[in-house]
């Protein structure tokens, strides 16, 4: 059998973090042709993992541009990617999860009559608008892609109510691939700031918040639950890398004000920085979907700061709590992990839903039986 060009497209950090595990496997197997196409939907922080991960794409689109909108973005990655294939003519092109990178490179991959293998295969929440527009992109790729993987047998049972039933694959999460090979009892942090943090002797909290659907009074809520928590606990300090956003930062800023001496707001982590970071605090509040996979391989208990998950296995398996965006819940929740060290525990030491670290080897074994057999 001649090697299997594959195609692996993906253009914002989280798909970086996720895909570049596969990409090295992908390059070492023997049976592939590995190609890589960098749409730069982010560019700054997804040269960075690029680099920790030491991936050489030989296309990159570089569609960034500063105040762009979902459809330039679409329209940008869609032709982009279509003379892409034209050029290098794969056997498969692979794509990550739910961004405009990953819907629009599958439409290019579909119009050109490719194969599309889909990793991340399956995440729902059941609301269209909620995340925005990542639930609508992830239902559209999954439609029209060849290959599923999914990193849970939850994610293969939303496909089956989609009437998609051939070709699902249970592989876990690359993110875990990408994470254990990265985080390190001994890493040094480049802001040295952290580096004088005394995580053994207080219970330090890693906040992130971001998501579109938070702005505006979900996002207030959010802050004041973190200050009333610093502000009861007095061993309790805040990390916050703050997001690029200056509506975020804005409001940041102006909800901490006199508990600066609690709660750090820190420039945003590169992946390996803020790997060990998550691996060094007691406690996570997110509204990221990536970090109730990660933390829970580091016994690391998750606060949701949203209504609802794509990863309802999370909860289900005890790992990750969703308190939603009022302040009160989120308050109670975050104390009781503080001060109840039973509740912490069994959340701490749940079995993480998302696998074991070898999705990677997986997904690439199930692309070469999938070519063998046709």
């Amino acid at each position: 059998m001649s090697k299997i060009k594959v195609l692996s497209v993906f253009g914002t950090r989280p798909e970086a973090i996720k895909m570049c595990p596969l990409v090295k496997v992908l390059e070492k197997d023997d049976r592939i042709e590995s190609i890589v196409c960098a749409t730069a939907q982010h560019r700054e922080m997804l040269d960075t993992v690029l680099d920790i991960f030491d991936v050489k794409p030989q296309y990159d689109l570089n569609v960034m541009s500063h105040g762009q909108t979902i459809v330039d973005v679409s329209n940008k990655v869609l032709t982009g990617v279509d003379k892409v294939i034209k050029e290098c003519n794969p056997d498969i092109v692979l794509v990550h999860g739910d961004t405009s990178t990953t819907l629009n490179g599958a439409l290019a991959a579909f119009y050109n009559q490719k194969p599309i293998g889909h990793v991340e295969a399956g995440l729902r929440t059941g609301d269209i608008y909620s995340p925005f527009p990542e639930e609508a992109n992830r239902k559209l790729t999954g439609a029209i892609a060849t290959l599923h993987f999914s990193a849970t047998e939850s994610n293969k049972a939303n496909l089956e109510k989609e009437n998609i039933h051939k070709n699902i694959y249970i592989t876990g999460n690359t993110v875990i691939d990408a994470l254990l090979s990265v985080v390190d009892k001994n890493h040094k942090f480049d802001d040295k700031n952290l580096n004088h943090i005394d995580f053994e002797n207080n219970k330090i909290v890693l906040l992130t918040a971001h998501r579109r659907e938070n702005w505006g009074e979900p996002m207030k809520d959010i802050f004041a639950a973190v200050r009333e928590l610093v502000t009861k606990n007095e061993d309790v300090n805040v990390i916050f890398p703050m997001h690029k956003n200056p509506l975020i930062r804005e409001l940041a800023n102006e909800s901490f004000k006199g508990v600066e001496d609690k709660i750090y707001l820190i420039e945003p982590l590169e992946y390996v920085d803020f790997a060990n970071l998550m691996a060094k605090c007691y406690l996570i509040m997110t509204d990221s979907g990536g970090i109730q996979e990660e933390a829970p391989a580091l016994g690391k208990p998750v606060i949701v700061l949203r209504t609802e998950t794509e990863r309802p296995e999370a909860v289900e398996a005890g790992t990750v709590k969703l308190a939603g965006i009022k302040k009160e819940d989120i308050f109670n929740i975050a104390d009781e992990l503080i001060n109840d060290e039973e509740a912490y525990n069994k959340m701490a030491h749940a079995v993480n839903p998302y696998g074991d670290g070898k999705a990677c080897p997986r997904i690439v074994e199930h692309i070469v039986e999938y070519f063998k057999n046709k």
